[in-house]
């Protein structure tokens, strides 16, 4: 995540709980519990505006720009006899599995069209 929330490390400097500023701010706990834990994707204004009110702080006390690095990213498993990582089996199978059902779906289709209608059409 490129922006990341300090919200956590601002209640702890102020000594002060969640639910506690949940209280003064009239945002309900779970809201933000998961602005706390960085799971949200946005975030209106006003609710900024009464946290940093609450919280005596400015927004950038509360947001930070966390650029993302690819040297980062975690090491992908790699199988042991195929030297493949596991991903691509996965891949495979998800793909195998779609291909499955739509074989069947498009067979029970032409199995419907090949039976002789019990209506008649009339003119």
């Amino acid at each position: 995540m490129a922006i990341a929330v300090k919200l956590d490390d601002l209640l702890h400097d102020r000594r002060m709980t969640l639910t506690e500023l949940a209280d003064r701010i009239g945002l309900t706990l779970a809201n933000l519990s998961i602005l706390k834990t960085g799971k949200a994707r946005a975030i209106r204004f006003s609710t900024l505006e009464s946290i940093c009110e609450a919280l005596s702080c400015q927004p950038g006390d509360i947001l930070r720009f966390e650029p993302e690095d690819a040297a980062q990213e975690e090491p992908v498993a790699v199988h042991k006899r195929s030297g493949r990582d596991e991903t691509q089996g996965a891949t495979f199978y998800r793909r195998r599995a779609a291909s499955a059902r739509k074989s069947a779906s498009l067979s029970s289709f032409a199995a419907c069209l090949a039976q002789p209608s019990a209506v008649a059409f009339q003119r």
